[in-house]
């Protein structure tokens, strides 16, 4: 029960963070914008662990594997959606954010020996035709080089996203737990940007409207210190592979609340994308059948 209310907490809370990213774009600079999310969610997980007095230093030889979690979950990974969203639509953004159950699996296999079982590869092939269904249409009309840029931007990002879950699942398999990982974590993120920031000569610009002030505080206190928090928990318990096909559901959370909210209109393709999706949601999380020892095997009547 507490892996299945991990999952939906953080399909739920990711499912949304797409269309407030897209409030964020405009005005206000991309790194400036990533560097207020982050910011505003360490210091507000940070005070958390400070009042709980679970605020620990990780290890000076866990160190670089925070650095590296840092980088790749909150900071390079972010700068390349935010730009994302200037050249395509948030839902195509979350359509290829969702490879990241690929990704997954292979970077497991890479960096830990992991086997990519035919399950994965199952659930993963059932995702990925349903989204295609659901959103193949984003990916054909008005296709330009923006878009390609877009794209590359989001299939980049998504990588660096892979990439700072094996640093996490490194960090708690090394004793640190989520909470810690992401407080120092989202903090050396925000120091990296503000580094990027005055490297660059970024202009500072003040939150413009009350729209973007609440994206922002959406963003940072339910998207990243909530959000990341039962992610990379569900990575801790059930592994990275199973964990990120909850990315396959965002667009899915993305397109009830435009349902509701926007008005989309179901197709008979999208409405067949929905149900390829969640069979391949059943498939990843079934409990493998259980084979009958041999000894109760041969207890069994003839003919039972």
């Amino acid at each position: 029960m507490a892996n299945a209310a991990l999952f939906i907490a953080t399909a739920l809370i990711w499912g949304t963070t797409w269309i407030a990213i897209a409030m964020q774009v405009g005005p206000v600079p991309v790194l400036v914008s990533v560097f207020y999310r982050f910011a505003v969610a360490a210091v507000i997980l940070v005070a958390i662990l400070a009042v709980m007095r679970r605020l620990k230093l990780p290890a000076l030889r866990d160190q670089p594997f925070i650095l590296a979690q840092a980088l790749c979950l909150f900071s390079l990974n972010f700068i390349c959606f935010y730009n994302a969203a200037v050249s395509i639509p948030s839902g195509l953004i979350s359509v290829i954010f969702s490879l990241a159950t690929i990704y997954n699996a292979v970077n497991a296999r890479l960096f830990f020996g992991d086997r990519i079982t035919g399950r994965t590869l199952l659930a993963a092939a059932l995702g990925a035709t349903g989204l295609l269904l659901l959103f193949g249409q984003d990916v054909v009309v008005d296709f330009d080089m923006g878009t390609l840029k877009g794209i590359g931007l989001a299939a980049l990002g998504t990588l660096f996203f892979s990439l700072g879950n094996m640093a996490s699942r490194r960090n708690s398999a090394a004793g640190i737990s989520p909470l810690t990982a992401n407080a120092w974590g989202m903090t050396y993120g925000a120091i990296v940007l503000l580094f990027l920031i005055a490297v660059t000569q970024t202009p500072i610009v003040a939150p413009p409207n009350i729209t973007y002030l609440a994206a922002l505080l959406y963003l940072a206190a339910i998207g990243s210190v909530i959000g990341f928090t039962t992610y990379l928990m569900l990575v801790s318990r059930i592994g990275s592979s199973r964990a990120a096909y909850a990315t396959v559901l965002f667009p899915i959370v993305a397109l009830s609340l435009s349902t509701v909210f926007e008005g989309y209109h179901w197709t008979g393709l999208g409405l067949i994308g929905l149900a390829l999706t969640l069979v391949g949601n059943v498939v990843i999380f079934a409990r493998p059948l259980a084979r009958r020892p041999p000894q109760a095997e041969a207890r069994l009547p003839a003919g039972g």
